[in-house]
């Protein structure tokens, strides 16, 4: 047997030593003069020198379970005879002499583009952007009513000098480390940093240099956006001591805005869930439920009044579901606007950054800082930002699915909710969308997080990770590694139909409004990369815990008699890059809703 054979075989996960083996090989490889061809005439497929280990008709047997694909006794034995030679080298890449190790930094050669010629051309260049021109109120005598205040005040008082940043950044470290303990949101605090930062915004500020409604405001980021010199953690062992040297994009941007980052904020492991090395992050509403994911630091966080605004991310629900759990607003941008620079990759098709805050306003003053291409992200787009505070939504055009509404998981808020669309002017249009097997598309995360993390999984680290349920990365990882790349291919076609479908939907209206949790809309539009805006609408009696994670009956979940009362939110999604109409219209229904401004008991 020839070396590299030898060699393939030793670095196979799926290699059998032993001379038995070597025997066998060497007889089924064809000789040696076989394999050089005639000058002139083209190789073929199954000519290559057998690797790997000996696979049988009975292997295809089994593994045709697991991609539903059945096969004749004959087709069997025939794909055995030569998956050696012709299978088998595909995955040099990873298990040969010449494997090869793909920096994390490398993205795939190709990019998703939700702007299909259905959609149009992208707006590019700049936006007209009028922020609300009401006057902040007197400062509040409560330190804790300073910290519920939204970045929209906030940035006034700081402005006019009424508070320092310093001070205000003080009260927010406080919170962070008084509440902390029972919320378990933060994984690092940046103390020193952000008082540094603090004292630089009241010294420029001092001397007429303000930035902007952000310069001077505490804020806190997901522990996936790196941080020069602060680790970031992604919330699970394996990185738990790992050290930036650079500040991703959003965080070099929200620095450049004057902004003070207090806290490297929770996220249930790699991304998923609620559940990180240090314990679970906690709901400020109903302490005996967790936060939600993946964007759970920032969603608990910002409801407890501990940071004036998060960073989130989302792949498909980490902002929306955290935001709507916890009673805050989770603006999820247009896939492409916000560049990903320097952020832990899940998954390069569906990844998106966005604000999380306590009002609609507050999410578009952070997005406008936000926004913009960064060449570390080939997907990143210049994309043109229009929001007008003032200006009416009448007429707006809201689709909505009857159906939907009327089962779960809807609730009467949301029904309410349509009577409040028509209230403000805006006007309700029925609308439906083919009944697709819309999950399947979710093979492309599990594919792509698979492939990000395959490290992880070849060097059998995932077991270090804290949640090893069937339903957490680690099984999940696994399992993938059997995806079909055909289907891979056929799902990414199955995408672009759906983008398609989205296409033709969005031409009838300005913006939908469906159930925040509804799974077909998660998973469609985080797969067509449509913004969406999650806010609070009003409150529902609960008499059970939620959670993100499949039922355990080992472990029940708290129930409560009588039921507790928590928030309950309604998510608007936009056209593609028109965030801005978004926000327009979310600010007239949460003023409208009237409920923004309670706060969680306690905090």
């Amino acid at each position: 047997m020839s070396a590299s054979r030898r060699n393939f075989l030793t670095y196979s996960s799926l290699a059998v030593l032993g001379a038995a083996l070597d025997a066998a090989l060497d007889a089924q490889a064809p000789p040696q003069n076989q394999q050089q061809a005639t000058p002139g005439a083209p190789t073929a497929f199954g000519t290559s020198p057998a690797v790997g280990p000996e696979v049988s008709p009975a292997t295809f047997a089994e593994a045709e379970k697991l991609v539903q694909f059945q096969m004749t006794p004959a087709e069997r034995a025939q794909a055995a005879s030569n998956w050696r030679m012709q299978m088998a080298p595909n995955y040099e890449l990873r298990a040969g002499p010449r494997k090869l190790e793909l920096e994390a930094s490398l993205q795939p050669a190709t990019l998703w583009n939700p702007v299909i010629p259905q959609v149009g051309p992208l707006q590019e260049g700049d936006g007209a952007f009028m922020r609300s021109e009401s006057a902040a109120r007197p400062l509040p005598t409560s330190e804790d009513e300073t910290a519920f205040a939204p970045v929209t005040q906030l940035s006034r008082w700081i402005e006019s000098r009424t508070i320092t940043s310093e001070r205000l950044t003080e009260i927010y470290l406080h919170r962070l480390e008084r509440f902390d303990p029972t919320l378990h949101c933060v994984i690092t605090l940046t103390r020193d940093h952000a008082l540094e930062q603090a004292r630089n915004a009241d010294k420029e500020i001092a001397v007429g240099n303000y930035r902007g409604p952000l310069h001077g405001i505490p804020w806190g980021a997901k522990d996936l956006l790196d941080t020069a010199g602060i680790p970031t953690t992604y919330g699970a062992e394996p990185y738990r001591n790992r050290l930036p040297k650079d500040d991703s994009a959003v965080v070099a941007r929200l620095n450049a805005a004057g902004a003070v980052l207090v806290a490297k904020l929770s996220l249930g492991a790699l991304a998923l869930n609620d559940i990180w090395f240090g314990g679970q992050t906690m709901n400020p509403w109903l302490l005996e439920e967790g936060s939600s994911g993946s964007s759970a630091g920032p969603g608990s966080a910002t409801a407890a009044g501990l940071v004036g605004f998060a960073i989130g991310s989302e792949t498909g629900g980490s902002i929306v579901s955290p935001s709507m759990r916890c009673g805050v607003t989770g603006l999820r941008p247009t896939y492409g606007r916000v560049a990903r620079t320097g952020a832990m990759t899940l998954c390069w098709s569906l990844d998106k950054l966005g604000p999380m805050a306590r009002s609609v306003e507050d999410t578009i003053l952070v997005l406008n800082a936000i926004s913009g291409p960064d060449p570390g992200d080939l997907a990143s787009v210049p994309s043109k930002l229009t929001f007008n505070a003032a200006a009416s939504v009448k007429g707006l055009r809201v689709g909505y699915f009857p159906g939907w509404m009327k089962e779960s998981p809807a609730t009467d808020v949301d029904r309410a909710s349509l009577e409040t669309v028509k209230k403000v002017g805006m006007e309700l249009v029925e609308v439906s969308i083919p009944d697709w097997p819309y999950d399947s598309l979710n093979l492309m995360l599990f594919a792509e997080a698979a492939a990000a993390f395959d490290e992880l999984v070849l060097s059998h680290k995932l077991h270090e990770l804290k949640a090893q349920v069937p339903d957490a990365w680690p099984n999940v990882f696994r399992q993938s590694r059997f995806l079909s790349a055909v289907d891979f291919v056929q799902t990414d076609r199955f995408r672009r139909k759906v983008a398609q479908e989205m296409a033709r939907l969005m031409a009838q209206v300005d913006l939908l409004l469906v159930p925040s949790l509804r799974d077909e809309m998660l998973v469609i539009t985080n797969n067509t990369g449509h913004p969406s805006l999650t806010l609070r609408a009003g409150f529902v009696e609960v008499s059970e815990a939620r959670s993100d994670w499949a039922p355990d009956p080992k472990h029940p979940l708290p129930k409560f008699n009588p039921s507790r009362r928590v928030p309950h939110g309604i998510t608007l999604i936009g056209r593609l890059f028109e965030e801005g109409t978004l926000a327009q219209a979310g600010m007239a229904l949460e003023a409208a809703f009237n409920v923004a401004g309670e706060h969680p008991s306690g905090f």
